[in-house]
């Protein structure tokens, strides 16, 4: 096996497919990338056996071939190259041969037939996105995806078909929640209800950067593929069954805030340097025009700022956490950021002012 491709064109493809190749690994053969050359081309496959991707680029091609190298040592050298380098790997007696310019490499690889075997399997329901459209749905739900291994269920976004027929994205850690609807896709009628697990979703994001295509969306009960440009990214789906999140959101709630994006979260940003980093909280008091942050640690350090707010409604106070506040602060897409509070025990909605699409409820808590 023996190709020639230029540094830069190799390099962002090699850098998708490395990124799903986990650190660690007991099983050696996890940690490499497979290379295939044939037909002008060099196709890349990589996983972690819970995910798989893969990708081509178009190369100069001597000797076809199919081997495995180090994924992270194979970006790692190509990305430490110098711009505008040429670069050729050859395979032979075990070894790879990486040669560019005056720099030669010479890696192990291992033999493609350890790699474990992609399956693909019936994809029975397929769609297209726009990728502006679901980078919009995972940047709006995912910093709700929880972390607590324990209930590995809320570990991924929930996508599914709502009552109302619309696409829906969802995300909560319990203290949180996060939904973002649009209207459904041709083919999404008989979609599954599908839970996106946290690695699939950070890996797919990564890749709708700077591509503004469509995606093409294939999914069964227990994978989902999403199709961008060349790469095809597969995943296998959270075993589970997402908790019924709508009985969760509020609908009753009349105390209506309105206050300044930029300047809310700014405000919440200084004073919560004084609360504790264990707890983040922050007190909001609420009257009629007027809004009081406040703070205060076990050091008896203290703060306080007032905000003009659009508010007529009793005066009642609430505890949140700051840096809660501030991630769901940052997703609303407008200037002005809307609370619909009932009280200090109850969980607040929170959206852009008129906006149906996209809410987050905000647990409150003790301060």
């Amino acid at each position: 096996m023996k190709f020639t491709i230029d540094r830069i064109s190799l390099l962002r493809p090699l850098g998708q497919v490395q990124s799903v190749v986990e650190r660690r690994n007991t099983i050696p053969i996890l940690a490499n990338v497979v290379l295939q050359a044939a037909d002008g081309a060099l196709s890349m496959t990589a996983t972690d056996m819970d995910m798989d991707i893969a990708t081509q680029v178009e190369c100069a091609v001597a000797t076809a071939g199919t081997t495995t190298v180090s994924a992270h040592l194979l970006y790692d050298i190509v990305r430490k190259l110098p711009e505008g380098a040429e670069v050729e790997v050859a395979v032979a007696d075990g070894h790879a041969m990486i040669s560019a310019g005056r720099s030669n490499f010479r890696l192990p690889t291992l033999p493609v037939e350890d790699f474990p075997a992609i399956s693909v399997g019936e994809m029975p329901d397929a769609f297209m996105l726009t990728a502006a459209d679901m980078r919009d749905m995972i940047d709006a739900t995912r910093f709700a995806i929880s972390t607590e291994e324990t209930r590995y269920y809320l570990n991924g976004i929930y996508l599914h078909k709502s009552d109302q027929g619309d696409l829906c994205a969802v995300a909560t850690d319990g203290h949180r929640l996060a939904l973002t609807r649009q209207g459904l896709p041709a083919g999404a009628t008989g979609m599954p209800s599908i839970i996106v697990p946290r690695k699939a979703v950070t890996e797919l994001r990564k890749l709708l950067d700077d591509f503004e295509g469509e995606v093409g969306v294939a999914l069964s009960d227990t994978r989902a593929e999403f199709s961008i440009a060349t790469v095809k990214l597969r995943t296998k789906l959270i075993d589970g069954t997402f908790p019924d999140y709508t009985r969760v959101i509020p609908r009753g709630n009349d105390r209506i805030m309105q206050v300044d994006a930029a300047s809310f979260s700014a405000a919440v940003d200084r004073v919560s340097t004084i609360s504790s980093e264990k707890s983040r909280s922050i007190k909001m008091r609420l009257q009629p025009g007027m809004l009081t942050l406040s703070a205060s640690s076990t050091d008896a350090s203290s703060a306080d700022e007032d905000i003009e707010v659009s508010y007529d409604g009793a005066e009642m106070e609430i505890g949140f956490n700051a840096r809660y506040l501030l991630d769901i602060a940052s997703q609303v897409e407008s200037d002005t950021i809307e609370f619909a509070l009932a009280d200090q025990g109850s969980p607040s909605l929170v959206r852009a002012p008129g906006d149906e699409a996209t809410l987050f409820v905000l647990m409150p808590m003790r301060v």
